[in-house]
């Protein structure tokens, strides 16, 4: 279907990022191709652009420790737990025609009778989505993304980028991410202050959220690594073999939430 209206600037953000990252990059220097360990090794972490997403990674940092961070205390601390519970439902409510459309995209018809019950259940009885009545009735939750579609498909992941706010991503998570946003009914909804300013508080929110459920991971991360870079590029690439596969997250603490802001690789605001 051809769209009319011109896609928010928020929708080119990942792909602009990743032409950055691509158009400026350093590439790591390659090992000795004789030293078979250090070329499997070299393989294995996927990061040919290892020394931009190093010094990214280090602008995200500083952008985490004097903001996003702040933020995500600010709201642990202010917002009563329940609260916050209802907040991450409804945020999660909202996201089910993404997930719908990829349960569908990903030829899962009973994970897609299962989205769009909990939705039809948590939306009424659940006034708004406010409360997850859905996991009452044996409905339970699970998030899909179009970065996990295009893998089901058989797209290659790509190199391993690191995006400042966003987070640990490579190409098809970052093509994924701008899909799911275009996909979403609510990045369409204008026409008024009041609607333009419900889009803005939910955007802030799902950060806040994010941001504040990954205080305790990522500081364990951080505490129990030699090198963070490293841990977090593992732990991300970790938990999206695991999303993608959909198998239950057996992953350590760590690893369950490895991104930032609002970026394809945080802990996720699942249904």
């Amino acid at each position: 279907m051809t769209r009319t209206r011109r896609l928010p600037p928020r929708f080119f953000r990942p792909a602009l990022a990743l032409a950055l990252a691509l158009g400026l990059s350093a590439c790591a220097t390659r090992p000795d191709p004789g030293d078979a360990e250090a070329v499997a090794e070299f393989r294995a972490t996927n990061d040919p652009l290892e020394p931009l997403n190093r010094g990214l990674f280090f602008i995200h940092d500083g952008i985490d420790t004097l903001v996003l961070r702040p933020v995500g205390e600010a709201y642990q601390i202010f917002i009563p737990p329940e609260v916050r519970t209802a907040i991450r439902n409804v945020l999660g409510n909202l996201r089910t025609p993404v997930i719908l459309v990829n349960d569908v995209l990903q030829g899962e018809p009973h994970r897609a009778a299962t989205t769009m019950g909990r939705f039809l259940v948590n939306t009424t009885v659940g006034i708004g989505g406010i409360f997850d009545r859905a996991t009452d009735f044996g409905l339970l939750g699970h998030t899909e993304d179009f970065g996990q579609t295009l893998a089901v498909w058989g797209a290659p992941e790509g190199p391993y980028l690191f995006v400042p706010v966003f987070g640990p991503s490579n190409p098809r998570d970052l093509v994924g991410q701008a899909t799911d946003v275009a996909i979403n009914p609510l990045t369409w909804v204008s026409g008024g202050e009041t609607l333009d300013a419900i889009n803005i508080t939910r955007t802030a929110v799902t950060v806040a959220e994010t941001r504040a459920g990954l205080i305790t991971p990522l500081d364990q991360l951080r505490a129990g690594s030699i090198d963070y870079y490293a841990a977090l590029r593992s732990a991300y690439r970790q938990r999206r073999v695991v999303e993608i596969r959909n198998q239950p997250s057996s992953a350590s603490p760590a690893a369950s939430g490895t991104g930032f802001g609002i970026g394809t690789g945080m802990q996720g605001l699942r249904p």
